[in-house]
């Protein structure tokens, strides 16, 4: 593996380090978020909420 990463991560550690930080204050605040209770039109909400993950309604 190492190897790999010597060809394809040109980023330094501290780069690498900060877009991981980064992307998990984003899903952290994502998660905090409430979630959208309005469903598209044509579509059932027990549909899409075993389709995206909100197990069975």
């Amino acid at each position: 593996m190492s190897t790999t990463a010597d060809v394809y991560l040109v980023e330094k550690d501290e780069q690498i380090i900060a877009r991981v930080q980064e992307y998990l204050a984003d899903r952290e605040e994502r998660a905090e978020r409430p979630v959208p209770t309005a469903v598209a039109t044509g579509y059932e909400a027990s549909d899409l909420a075993v389709l995206f993950g909100g197990g069975q309604a």
